[in-house]
């Protein structure tokens, strides 16, 4: 699995184009309004965008996708419970599946609390976590459609994955760009209130 994990935008997003190495299809997860450059960075690596996946439907998470389908044709992925953040997407998500690309399966996770049609990505050992979990934080729930205690439950789900699985978020705000759930479960400061938290 090819990962470029690229920080775009006033609000510190992380956008990623994951692809796969036999096949050289790609996906975008959560395109930022740069989508000239995201386009840019996959043709250093000889990889064709096939697919946009939203992990949830706020517009920093969304803004490039327009743009980003008219430079690839690219089919838009969001779950069917943010459909009106962000209506013009191809595909709703309706019940938790999986997701190809090339040779490479993404199991989905539904994941409300941040949004109610917030979602994970997950495959090889690699957690997309949108703005569920942060490195050390997790998403907010003060916007319309949050709740925390949701989002606690979302989150002690994805701490049934290995320790070792790596965290993807999507936003630059801890002390890493990337972390582990093990690492998590130590650190993260919400991990006592959410119930994940070890001290061996």
């Amino acid at each position: 699995m090819i990962i470029k994990q690229l920080e775009i935008g006033y609000m510190d997003n992380f956008s990623y184009i994951v692809g796969c190495e036999t096949t050289r299809k790609a996906m975008v997860i959560d395109p930022a309004s740069d989508a000239k450059f995201i386009v840019s960075e996959a043709e250093k690596d000889d990889l064709d965008i096939v697919m946009i996946v939203n992990t949830h439907g706020h517009g920093d998470h969304t803004a490039g996708n327009d743009s980003l389908k008219k430079l690839t044709g690219a089919t838009i992925v969001i779950h069917e419970l943010d459909q009106d953040r962000f209506p013009g997407a191809d595909v709703f998500v309706k019940n938790e599946k999986t997701l190809q690309l090339g040779e490479i399966t993404f199991d989905i996770i539904h994941t409300p609390g941040h949004t109610p049609g917030g979602m994970c990505l997950h495959a090889e050992g690699n957690l997309f976590t949108g703005d569920t979990l942060f490195v050390s934080d997790s998403g907010r729930t003060d916007l319309p459609g949050g709740h925390r205690p949701t989002l606690g439950q979302s989150i002690r789900r994805l701490m049934e994955l290995p320790d070792d699985t790596i965290v993807w978020p999507g936003h630059n705000y801890g002390p890493t760009p990337s972390s582990t759930l093990g690492w998590e479960k130590r650190h993260n400061v919400n991990a006592k209130e959410y119930g994940y938290y070890v001290t061996d």
